[in-house]
């Protein structure tokens, strides 16, 4: 039957759950973002928490009548419990930890001649110290002004202790004339209280921890009494000295808000980045500090209110609260939904700037070297010298570099504009989804989603693009090397006089789904190879087998591993295959044509590629222009006008 004082018990039970629930009032577009937002600022997963909607949000309609979700988040009970209980576990261990490292010490006792009689405190021994010793405590309780003593109790009260008090034991003859003499004495600022105590005379008694009380409630001390020294001082009177046993309560002022940075504030402390062999990588300098939209960069920590005194008196003692300070937001930074929590607005570099937490979506160096190591920024990258030789840049924006760009890795989101060239030395990659500008490439590898344009001279690279390859300018030629291009490449003179460096261009196919192509071709040819050998181990292994009926353990295991490993290719293979027919008729299907432009000379020894059908110029020749028809590679009188005029140099560079 349920009772009144059941659910009493019940509703006192849930309430001490309830008030260990720690709870958060979070605003946001969408109850998603709300928990999220909850979870960073009561610390825990997002799977651990419960809410209520106090308001509830609207979408709005076309953007009008927006509002957001107000929920009051809090972690699930079940969870804080199991929470609680692993803290107890945890403290239970450090106690016994602590408990541990006691040192040991002595047991003591104190006999004190009080008003109404003789009284004990034991305290017992810790670790392996001496207990008190009964016969010292009989004989130190026997005083002539003794009436009796309880002997069997002081032995229970050494052998047990008294727990912190003094326990009754015996009478004496008290003379009242000759109790201790107390007097309380007050600061005038009511901050504390001493006592001044004159020691009794044969037969007087001793002052107990109830007079001291007593006696400073009667002058109005209501507050502060510090019983722990008024017990110190009964262990261990001091006389003709004033004793503090009270003190005022101070009030404890509120802590100023202050902001809670995701990011080193301090840019001498950013550290230099380590290998996995713990060795310093000097070229990775770790200077930059990158952020991606939305990312928390600052957290506005609140002031806290001030907790009020108390003088012994009682006189309330005023504290200050915490002040309130602004939230440092300078460009390309937001508020987030709780007006707290500072987000990056765009991608890029999070920086302190004139006191403000801004986040720079351009970087600009003066060069790329020794001194600022390699370059990683999430966001547009500025160069105005050299990028020097074993140096990187990786850019999510667009990469301007002013000066040249050695053998270096150059990766970007956007257009690389080089406004004087690459030279690679071979190992040197230039790679982006949209486009290259430079002035001249040699002896590297670039590699464009949309365009590449050059100013003067491509020699001995390797250059693929989705679009185009133009080479404008004077001299604007192609010597050497491997060009790739989907719709055209046209330059003024193709391949080299003299004959001495092989010159091919293709175009009319999709250069990356071509070089993964011939990727599959070589690793299916590779495959192949393997399984003949696997093979003819196989069928080795199998006639030994017949003939002896069985193998060793050794060999029937390499038998086992071979056929394991035979299966294994043959899926490899089957799975290539799907895919380089499906790269084949990709490539057949494109319906670009392509051409090659060259105004000036095609020299002997040229090779050009339109759709994977070959025209190797035998002979120099002038003003041409190669495209596919019926099957084959057509040459036609180089037309300036459907040459490609329509790429237009980026924004804030020249291409003279």
């Amino acid at each position: 039957m349920v009772t009144l004082d059941k659910l009493r018990l019940e509703m006192e039970s849930q309430l001490e759950v309830d008030k260990e629930i720690h709870s958060v009032e979070v605003r946001a577009d969408t109850i998603e973002e709300c928990l999220a937002d909850a979870s960073v600022q009561l610390e825990t997963k997002i799977a651990n928490l419960e809410y209520e909607v106090l308001e509830k949000g609207f979408q709005g309609i076309a953007g009008l009548a927006k509002k957001p979700w107000k929920l009051l988040i809090y972690e699930n009970p079940k969870f804080m419990q199991k929470k609680k209980i692993a803290k107890q576990a945890q403290l239970a261990m450090e106690e016994a930890a602590e408990e541990n490292k006691v040192v040991n010490s002595d047991g003591r006792f104190y006999i004190r001649h009080f008003k109404d009689g003789i009284y004990i405190h034991v305290v017992l021994p810790v670790g392996d110290g001496l207990p008190v010793a009964a016969n010292d405590a009989i004989s130190a309780s026997k005083r002539p002004d003794t009436d009796e003593v309880d002997e069997a109790l002081i032995k229970k009260c050494c052998k047990e202790g008294t727990d912190g008090a003094y326990v009754k034991i015996g009478e004496y003859a008290r003379a009242a004339a000759g109790d201790a003499v107390m007097a309380v004495d007050i600061d005038k600022d009511e901050m504390y209280a001493t006592i001044s105590v004159s020691p009794p005379s044969m037969s007087g008694a001793e002052i107990s921890a109830n007079d001291i009380i007593r006696a400073l409630e009667s002058q109005g001390v209501v507050a502060g009494i510090n019983e722990e020294k008024i017990a110190e001082f009964v262990d261990n009177p001091v006389y003709h000295i004033p004793y503090e046993v009270a003190v005022a309560i101070p009030p404890v002022n509120g802590s100023d808000a202050y902001m809670k940075y995701n990011f080193e504030t301090d840019r001498s402390k950013l550290k230099i980045k380590e290998s996995e062999t713990g060795q310093m990588d000097f070229k990775e300098l770790n200077l930059i500090q990158n952020v991606v939209e939305g990312q928390p960069l600052a957290q506005k920590i609140q002031p806290q209110r001030g907790k009020g005194g108390k003088t012994i008196m009682g006189r309330y003692l005023e504290a200050t609260n915490g002040k309130d300070i602004q939230i440092p937001l300078g460009q390309n930074v937001k508020l987030d939904s709780d007006g707290v929590t500072v987000l990056a607005a765009c991608n890029g570099e999070v920086l302190i700037v004139s006191g403000k937490i801004c986040v720079e979506p351009v970087k600009e160096v003066k060069g790329v070297n020794i001194k600022t190591g390699n370059v990683t920024y999430f966001g547009t990258v500025i160069v105005h010298g050299n990028v020097e030789d074993g140096y990187n840049i990786k850019a999510d924006g667009n990469i301007e570099i002013y000066g040249s760009v050695g053998n270096c890795r150059i990766e970007s989101g956007g257009d690389i504009v080089i406004s004087q060239g690459i030279m690679g030395r071979d190992e040197g990659v230039v790679s982006t989804p949209k486009s290259v500008w430079a002035r001249f490439i040699q002896n590297a590898k670039v590699e464009a989603g949309e365009n590449v344009v050059v100013n003067d001279n491509i020699m001995n690279s390797q250059v693929s693009a989705m679009k185009k390859i133009v080479v404008r300018g004077k001299r604007a030629q192609i010597i050497g090397g491997h060009l790739f291009a989907t719709e055209e490449i046209t330059a003024k003179n193709i391949g080299s006089p003299a004959g001495g460096t092989e010159t091919i261009l293709e175009v009319g196919f999709d250069p990356k789904s071509k070089a993964k192509l011939l990727e599959l071709q070589e690793q299916q040819a590779a495959l192949v190879k393997e399984l003949e050998e696997v093979d003819k181990n196989i069928e080795t292994l199998e006639n030994q087998k017949k003939v002896r009926r069985s193998l060793p353990v050794e060999k029937e295991q390499t038998l086992s591993q071979f056929l394991t490993r035979k299966t294994e290719i043959t899926e490899q293979t089957n799975q290539m295959t799907e895919e380089i027919n499906d790269l084949e008729k990709r490539l057949r299907e494109l319906k670009v044509v392509g051409k090659v432009n060259a105004s000036g000379t095609v020299f002997a020894g040229s090779k050009i590629y339109v759709r994977d059908e070959k025209d190797e110029v035998k002979a120099d020749c002038k003003s041409v222009t190669f495209y596919y028809e019926n099957g084959f590679v057509r040459r036609g009188k180089f037309d300036p006008s459907q040459a490609a005029n329509d790429i237009k140099a980026p924004d804030g560079y020249s291409s003279n």
